[in-house]
């Protein structure tokens, strides 16, 4: 799926939920209070940043789309800062103002880029908070394109259900980022963008891909949704609608440093998206991108237009990363539908060189699409003993995945990968040194179903165990 990017100037958005202040005191750590056995941080910078539906609203303006935020706040002065940054950032606001409760606030003490201590202010709001909301959306539904519902359980979207309904009669789609257990208030929304842990909490354990497909298709049912677009996580995220293929997106390969405020990301980039005319899939493909980028990033943070260009521009295709095996035949049998040859070789991969990526680069020319199958940690401390490995596996999968030639990593519990080349049928076995096609592990489960087996060239002075041993030398 390749991927041109948006009008995001087209598009307006509407965003109605829970507005909150997300405030950082930063400060250095040197020493313990002698009042009490806590570390004593001398604050030297403060941050204000709005989250919530604030964060979903500044998300989808930083992308050049319009946006509008309905919320309730709190006759107090986190109000007025909110209400100042979000009109900076070009977005139309209208707050409901709470008589005797505060605006959500949420204030972090950091040091060295480590959260310290959280103190949240709040109260939850009741449905006379938000009563001005039916009349709001209703004069303003006719000039935007999606409806966003950001829910983070604090009271602000008690008739949900009214604000559905307006959008579908004036045929806006809605989509929602839920919360709680209690997903009949969604009912007849567009799509719903939960994690697993929360889909989880309404529909039971999904324990493998069929599961998850068939218990999210029963709640489509129910619940009258046209799509769930479930977050996962390091396994990425899973669109799924009414009678169609699921659509998997591996997680991005990059360093996670702060998961807050993904989830805004994620769903601003869909409504954007969808705004401006994309169809749900690539939305979707959009939105994994930009989740990938925004993990980076410290706090609540947002993804500008230029910057969600570049990392469009760079990717070769918005399926590729690390995998589960379920996953993977899914994205092979996509892949063998338009006529793609897969190839597959395996390893343990614990030190990246230039031999592995010499010998990556070759196995790609052999067809359209590498798979790589690394060993796990328990398996190769068998093969390689207790000081191995190195690196973790999901440290030798986040970089493999990293390279150009790679289109799939996965990894595997036994000694050999016999059992995957059962399971995945690869057209190309390949491996690199000097040996037959006979001495390559699996060669006879490949050979038998008419496949090919191919050993490529063997770098000279490239190895894991030389590199380690070069590294103890000059450490003496």
């Amino acid at each position: 799926m390749q991927l041109p990017m948006p009008r995001f100037d087209r598009s307006q958005i509407l965003v109605v939920g829970d507005v909150m202040l997300d405030r950082y005191w930063h400060g250095e750590t040197s020493r313990i209070s002698p009042e009490a056995p806590v570390p004593v941080v001398n604050v030297e910078q403060t941050e204000d940043r709005a989250g919530g539906a604030g964060n979903v609203a500044l998300n989808i303006a930083a992308l050049g789309a319009g946006a509008s935020l309905l919320s309730v706040v709190g006759d107090d002065e986190a109000a007025g800062v909110l209400r100042g940054q979000l009109q900076a950032a070009g977005i139309a606001t209208r707050f409901q103002v709470s008589g005797d409760k505060p605006t959500i606030t949420k204030l972090r003490v950091m040091s060295r880029h480590q959260q310290l201590l959280r103190l949240d202010f709040e109260a939850p709001f009741d449905p006379a908070d938000s009563s001005e909301f039916a009349e709001a959306v209703g004069q303003m539904i006719e000039q935007v394109g999606v409806l966003v519902l950001s829910d983070y359980a604090k009271g602000s979207l008690a008739d949900s259900q009214t604000l559905i309904s307006l959008a579908r009669q004036a045929g806006v789609p809605v989509l929602v980022d839920p919360k709680g257990t209690d997903f009949s208030r969604y009912r007849g929304a567009t799509l719903l963008t939960p994690n697993l842990h929360e889909l989880e909490a309404v529909v039971g354990a999904c324990r493998n891909e069929q599961t998850l497909v068939e218990k999210a298709s029963q709640l489509m049912s129910e619940l009258d949704l046209q799509a769930l677009l479930v977050t996962r996580g390091e396994q990425g995220m899973t669109l799924l609608r009414p009678g169609l293929p699921e659509l998997h997106l591996p997680a991005r390969a990059r360093e996670v440093f702060d998961v807050t405020g993904a989830g805004d990301t994620v769903i601003a980039v869909l409504a954007s998206s969808v705004a401006a005319g994309y169809s749900l899939p690539e939305a979707t493909g959009l939105a994994n991108i930009a989740a990938g980028i925004v993990v980076g990033k410290l706090g609540t943070a947002t993804i500008s237009g230029p910057e969600l260009r570049r990392a469009v521009g760079q990717e070769k295709g918005v399926e590729r990363g690390v995998v589960s095996v379920e996953q993977l035949l899914i994205a092979l049998d996509e892949a063998r539908q338009q006529g793609e040859k897969i190839v597959f070789t395996n390893g343990c991969f614990d030190i990246i060189h230039a031999g592995h990526v010499g010998y990556l680069e070759q196995a790609r020319e052999q067809g359209d699409r590498l798979v790589v199958a690394i060993n796990s940690d328990e398996s190769v401390v068998r093969l390689k003993g207790p000081s191995r490995p190195i690196n973790p596996v999901e440290r030798r999968m986040a970089v493999l995945a990293g390279l150009e030639a790679v289109d799939w990593v996965v990894s595997f519990t036994e000694d050999t990968p016999e059992n995957l080349l059962r399971e995945l049928r690869p057209d190309v076995l390949v491996k690199g040194g000097d040996y037959t096609d006979e001495q390559v592990v699996g060669w006879e489960i490949v050979k038998a179903y008419g496949g090919e087996v191919a050993v490529l060239k063997f770098y000279e002075n490239c190895s894991t165990t030389g590199i380690i041993k070069k590294i103890h030398e000059k450490s003496q």
